[in-house]
């Protein structure tokens, strides 16, 4: 087999996955870092407007919920019980407290792990973020 006949296999650029997922946790496009990745609270732009990178392949879905969902319950559940055992302050406050901790914690956490997470798409170039782009 000669080597013009063997198939030809481009490598793909490597691309950093930790720079990658700091860029998406800060909301920033993971290829250049300074463009926007969100356009409101969590729809995901189509394309950078800084570097042109196309970013509407990514498959979030209910993954960012979901790691939401796990955070915020394995962090306040312990933090309940430990304030309930200790203080036992009234039902009303600690619901109250609790409540307003609860969704002021997912409100934070939820377009930065969906920011993650097409960052991490993005660097293991997973649902079409690794195909050749039209504009270069």
């Amino acid at each position: 087999m000669t080597p013009q006949s063997k198939p030809s296999i481009e490598a793909e650029p490597i691309r950093a996955t930790w720079p990658a997922l700091m860029r998406g946790w800060r909301r920033r496009c993971p290829s250049c870092g300074t463009g926007p990745l969100l356009r409101g609270y969590l729809k995901v732009r189509d394309t950078c407007p800084v570097c042109r990178e196309p970013l509407h392949h990514h498959r979030a879905d209910d993954g960012p919920a979901y790691l939401t969902i796990l955070i915020v319950g394995h962090l306040m559940a312990p933090l309940l019980l430990f304030v309930f055992e200790t203080w036992r302050p009234e039902p009303l406050t600690l619901f109250t407290i609790f409540g307003l901790g609860c969704l002021g914690l997912t409100l934070y956490l939820l377009p930065r792990l969906k920011g993650a997470v097409v960052a991490f798409q993005w660097a293991r170039f997973m649902h079409g973020f690794g195909e050749a782009r039209s504009d270069l």
